[in-house]
């Protein structure tokens, strides 16, 4: 009878080495993910049957042992510190859109101003994952083979629990950042919202409509994008005026809506050249808008 291959085990008795300024998993208990985006990212490895791989990299990265990750576009790597002194290396890369398919997801998106605004205000739109599959490639990975998924410890399954302790950390780098899903895939935050503000001032500028300029007064193309709401004149809509665009099911089963950011309005138009003292104008002004729904709560006379 042939021998069965055992997986080179990752541990001693005591565990895992503990280390010190790992970088932690926010969840104690539970799932991980908060949003629906992140949860979404878990539940697709879950399906491919790496359920219980999943989980025992959960403790792992519950226990900080993940010490280095970086996300850069279409890749994340990372060291993870097991039962050896030696960290493992683990290298996690996602098969990214070709320029077509950006561009098709790009023009979409566009078309959309409750899009552009959600995604100018830093929320990611649930109904994002329909754009991606009209693109041709859904949003999230569609099975194992779209993952490339490497680390040089000696367990052969994949993934091992380094990998699967890296793939918590990037959940919750999701939720803290839904672009750093996109930037995955092959698009910057900074190189979508241009293309997406670019999209807007091409369409003013072949309607005749003034475009702002950086800086200049007025309404920027980001802020145009609020307002650019295509509909039909008034006289045409009133059979339907009071009828729902979307079913009460679909509405039940959209995600709530993210906190508004207090300073949404500097994130919406392009920062104007100006700096004070070497900082610049949106740097100067953030705080203060933090701190209005602040004043807002107090009594008056506080």
């Amino acid at each position: 009878m042939s021998p069965r291959y055992v997986p080179w085990p990752d541990y001693s008795p005591g565990g895992p080495i503990a280390v010190e300024g790992g970088i932690k998993a926010r969840s104690k208990r539970g799932p991980i993910g908060e949003q629906w985006w992140s949860r979404r990212f878990i539940g697709v490895l879950e399906s491919w049957g790496m359920s219980g791989r999943l989980q025992r990299g959960r403790s792992y990265a519950r226990r900080g042992q993940v010490l280095e990750f970086e996300l850069t576009t279409g890749k994340v790597t990372a060291r993870v510190q097991g039962s050896r002194p030696q960290p493992y290396k683990v290298a996690i890369t996602v098969l990214p859109l070709t320029a077509a398919q950006w561009r098709h997801v790009e023009s979409r998106l566009g078309a959309q101003a409750l899009f552009r605004a959600r995604l100018l205000a830093g929320e990611m739109p649930a109904e994002i994952e329909q754009v991606f599959a009209d693109a041709g490639t859904p949003l999230f990975p569609r099975s194992a083979r779209d993952l490339d998924m490497r680390c040089n410890c000696p367990d052969w399954e994949v993934p091992c629990k380094h990998l699967a302790a890296v793939c918590y950390v990037l959940a919750e780098a999701f939720d803290t950042d839904p672009f750093a899903m996109l930037a995955w895939r092959g698009k910057s935050r900074e190189t979508l919202l241009a293309a997406l503000r670019g999209q807007v001032a091409a369409a003013s500028a072949g309607r005749g409509t003034a475009v702002a300029r950086p800086g200049a007064t007025g309404d920027t193309p980001a802020l145009a994008a609020l307002a650019d709401v295509t509909a039909p004149p008034l006289a045409q809509s009133l059979a339907d005026f009071w009828s729902p665009g979307v079913s009460q099911a679909r509405l039940r089963a959209l995600p709530p809506s993210p906190v508004t950011p207090p300073d949404l309005m500097l994130r919406l138009g392009a920062p104007p050249a100006i700096e004070v003292r070497g900082q610049s104008l949106p740097d100067i002004l953030t705080p203060a808008y933090a701190r209005f729904p602040e004043s807002e709560r107090q009594p008056p006379g506080q």
